[in-house]
């Protein structure tokens, strides 16, 4: 297994938490176990009994809250089950000590002591392979879970950017679960936001309102999207027309798919009792008169409607509504 190489076991000297007595217990027992895979003259080493005592020392020292060398011992049993041809326990193993990596990161930096990642970067590359055992399983959907719980863990760690390609990789990976895909999508759109790449973001809501509207359950003899399928498309529908409002792309630029959105919020194209809009009247007349405001720079009426808007709107459509205002109020783009 490559990332076995590449992810050794660490010195003494990187586990201040750990007794000088433990760390001698650690290494003990390490090697002994380690020593019973060592080829000898007629004999077959044991790699399912091995794999096993890698287990139980990893649950000891878990339980110790030695987070580190728990991991390095799962990584061993990771390694005895893929001797073993065993890609269930492969990635299970891969995937424990991942999470312990992870957990150990979280600590180091809950303490604000120094450090270089590695901890981080040995998680990742857990994942990595775990991820790549699942995909040659065939079981997308494991794989893709743990996208999801690296871009999770990269996201609550204040690394958004690069967070975005794991949830890209969910969502390829769902592709057999539009719902799912969708969330994820979602998720990438999120983080894309967090980064201000708002063109970014603007293409990804695009992207998960044309899954809707083609692959989404829809009402018999319409191409309106029902359900679950219908939240999505209004919620890409709102943060889709705010962000146009704030990146203000001149009309030689404006893509068909966007300028066919704004042409919905031209005060003679409403219509009461059409759907093509995905949103409630009172929503979608706010909106509009948000999308007049815009164009006509009338920052106090804009101010006032977003009062009104934000009770509807979620966090992250009230964020963008609130960088649409102040880049009124400041033209020169320093609000966005």
């Amino acid at each position: 297994m490559p990332m076995l190489l590449s992810v050794g076991l660490p010195g003494l000297f990187c586990f201040p938490t750990v007794t000088m007595a433990a760390e001698s217990d650690f290494l003990t027992r390490y090697r002994a176990v380690s020593n019973k895979l060592k080829k000898r003259f007629l004999r077959k080493p044991n790699v399912a009994e091995a794999s096993e005592q890698f287990g139980q020392l990893a649950k000891e020292l878990k339980q110790q809250d030695c987070l580190q060398y728990a991991a390095f011992c799962n990584l061993a049993m990771a390694r005895c089950e893929q001797t073993l041809f065993n890609a269930p326990g492969e990635a299970l193993a891969l995937t424990e000590a991942a999470r312990l990596f992870l957990s150990s990161e979280k600590e180091t930096r809950a303490l604000q002591a120094p450090g270089f990642d590695e901890h981080l970067q040995a998680a990742l590359n857990c994942y990595s392979f775990a991820i790549k055992v699942y995909i040659e399983m065939n079981q997308p959907m494991m794989a893709a879970s743990l996208c999801l719980e690296v871009g999770n863990a990269l996201k609550e760690i204040n690394r958004p950017g690069e967070a975005i390609v794991h949830f890209q990789r969910a969502a390829e990976l769902q592709t057999q679960m539009p719902i799912e895909a969708l969330l994820s999508m979602g998720e990438m759109a999120t983080c894309k936001i967090i980064t201000r790449d708002y063109d970014g973001a603007l293409s990804v809501f695009t992207e998960m309102q044309l899954m809707c509207q083609e692959r989404g359950l829809q009402l018999p003899g319409t191409s309106t999207p029902v359900g679950a399928f219908l939240d999505i498309v209004a919620k890409c529908e709102i943060s889709r027309v705010l962000l146009l409002m704030l990146l203000e792309p001149p009309p030689q630029k404006l893509l068909p798919e966007h300028a066919q959105t704004l042409e919905r919020y031209a005060w003679e194209s409403f219509d009461p009792h059409s759907q093509v809009t995905f949103l409630p009247e009172n929503v979608f007349l706010l909106l509009q008169s948000v999308v007049m405001a815009c164009q006509e720079k009338d920052t106090e009426s804009l101010k006032s409607l977003q009062t009104e808007l934000w009770p509807f709107l979620t966090a992250e459509q009230n964020h963008l509504l609130h960088l649409v205002v102040q880049e009124r109020i400041m033209p020169s783009g320093q609000g966005i």
